[in-house]
């Protein structure tokens, strides 16, 4: 069928809400909802060694059920999981955590930690993602693109689809983006892109390289990936092209679709790159499946996915639940849908059809002020916004910097000196007798560092009061090293071998990452302006 009239198809078939059902985004009770997702998952996995073990059968009998799992199976984060029984699928074994044999693992770093991640995926979670992100391509229609956008091409930049191989353990590992580019269904081939050669490459430079190559034979209508990669791109399909702006070459791109990051460090950027008005779109995909993605364009807050193969639960992001390094405690406080309050920062539980259980991600959210009741019978929805991570806030004498707090700090003070901080890490460290913070910005303009940290110093003291009072006390100096954006990168090329695709620069630097960080703008990799407050 040729590209043209499927597009054609896909926007009349929405316009008309003539939608197979199992795409549509239903209007449900999300605490309904959720229940049965819950339901689904241990009736599925109740003849597992998991699901014996925690008496998924009994829990399944249950008055109450969210209740009873709530009190039966405790809370996993990776290194517990993967200890106690993912170890067992990946040597192989089958029905460890859920039916069957996993044959796929998603490599995946996080920004925390430098060792890799096998997340598990499973032909289950796999569906459940081809079918969020489906949903999300129907729910355009509500933003009434012509039906020629339909036709154009999807410029997917994500990690590698060429899987390495462990004849141990019989699976395939890799990026979450190469395992589900590998299985996409045969009908969006026809919008794909790079395309199937282009994705094997595991190389991001050379993939880089062929991706520019290939440009000008694209007709590219929307862009999906991390700001920071597709920002780069962009910029170097300008450069080789000797175009003003990436329209020039795709005239008919109208959606960027972003995940993973805050944006608005990026905005001014972007719309330097583009020649045109786009659409940004943001979405909340992770390893562990499909979160949530934005359904409003006129709102940048994402819509939670309650019936799509996840179970959530949220533990209050605070210091009864939460070491100073960010480790959950042994027994947190957890709160189901129905319990959680607006404007509260949350770290996210995960129970998924991939035998992930009572799972923290290592994100923290927080849950919007709703349009409508939260949990009524007619509700538009769970609205959320992602904060950060759990092991990137900064409380080293109890300052209780969240990512989000650092984040809001660098976009006001870029905006008022008008200038693109898009990239910026921050250390704790001790200083003489007391402790001082070590501020990293990545600006490619020129900025007064020690206007940029008074600045910077200023709205973290209005956003955060635990701040403002250790700021008098405890932490008596604030340092800064104002980089080129492009030393953030090289660092995540040459001494993490990981940049590219999804791979994000961790905002707060700690133990190994922070000494490797230091040993390397220590080793002349850099110009830098040096500041003090």
């Amino acid at each position: 069928m040729p590209s043209q009239l499927f597009g054609t198809i896909v926007k009349t078939a929405a316009e008309l809400k003539n939608i197979p059902v199992q795409i549509k985004q239903r209007t449900i009770r999300p605490v309904k909802a959720q229940e049965r997702e819950l339901k689904k998952l241990l009736r599925k996995a109740q003849f597992t060694d998991f699901g014996r073990h925690y008496h998924f059968t009994d829990i399944l009998l249950s008055k109450n059920v969210m209740e009873a799992f709530r009190n039966t199976v405790p809370v996993f984060d990776y290194n517990k999981m993967h200890d106690e029984w993912w170890y067992r699928a990946l040597n192989g074994e089958h029905n460890v955590a859920w039916p069957g044999k996993i044959k796929y693992f998603a490599l995946s770093s996080g920004t925390s930690e430098a060792s890799s991640k096998y997340i598990p995926i499973t032909r289950e979670l796999n569906s459940k993602i081809t079918k969020a992100s489906i949903r999300q391509l129907v729910s355009a229609v509500r933003y009434d693109f012509p039906k020629d956008f339909y036709n154009r091409g999807v410029l997917m930049i994500g990690g590698s689809t060429d899987l390495s191989y462990s004849r141990e353990g019989g699976y395939y590992a890799g990026d979450l983006s190469g395992i589900s580019a590998g299985k996409i269904p045969r009908w969006f081939e026809f919008f794909y892109k790079p395309g199937q050669r282009i994705s094997k490459i595991k190389d991001w430079s050379e993939k880089l390289d062929e991706m520019v190559k290939a440009a000008p034979t694209w007709d590219i209508g929307v862009i999906v990936g991390v700001p920071a990669w597709v920002q780069i791109l962009l910029e170097r399909i300008i450069k080789e092209y000797k175009l003003k702006t990436i329209h020039d070459i795709w005239p008919n791109l109208m959606v960027y679709v972003h995940s993973g990051v805050a944006f608005a460090p990026y905005e001014k950027s972007f719309e330097r790159i583009f020649g045109k008005k786009v659409t940004y779109i943001e979405s909340y995909l992770a390893s562990e499946g499909y979160i949530a993605y934005q359904v409003d364009l006129n709102k940048r807050v994402m819509q939670l996915l309650v019936d799509n193969g996840i179970y959530f639960e949220f533990v209050p992001f605070n210091e009864e639940n939460f070491d100073e390094n960010g480790n959950i405690v042994e027994h947190p406080k957890t709160l189901t849908l129905k319990e959680v309050e607006p404007n509260t920062e949350y770290a996210l539980l995960l129970s998924t059809c991939a035998g992930t259980w009572r799972y923290l991600i290592g994100d923290t959210i927080k849950i919007l002020p709703p349009d409508g009741p939260l949990f009524g019978e007619r509700p538009k929805g769970v609205n959320i916004a992602i904060t950060g991570r759990t092991k990137q806030f900064l409380s080293i004498t109890g300052e209780h910097l969240s990512q989000d707090n650092m984040t809001q700090a660098v976009e006001m003070t870029a905006e008022e000196l008008g200038v693109d901080i898009t990239e910026f890490t921050v250390a704790g460290i001790k200083h003489d007798t007391m402790y001082a913070h070590h501020w990293y910005l990545g600006c490619d303009e020129p900025l007064d560092p020690q206007v940029a940290i008074k600045k910077i110093d200023e709205h973290l003291c209005k956003l955060n009061d635990d701040y403002a009072v250790e700021r008098t006390e405890a932490i008596k100096e604030l340092f800064v090293d104002v980089l080129p954006t492009e030393i953030f990168y090289k660092f995540m090329e040459e001494k993490i071998g990981k940049w590219g695709g999804a791979t994000k620069f961790p905002r707060v630097l700690k133990g190994k990452r922070l000494e490797m960080w230091e040993e390397y703008l220590g080793n002349g990799k850099r110009k830098t302006e040096n500041g003090k407050l």
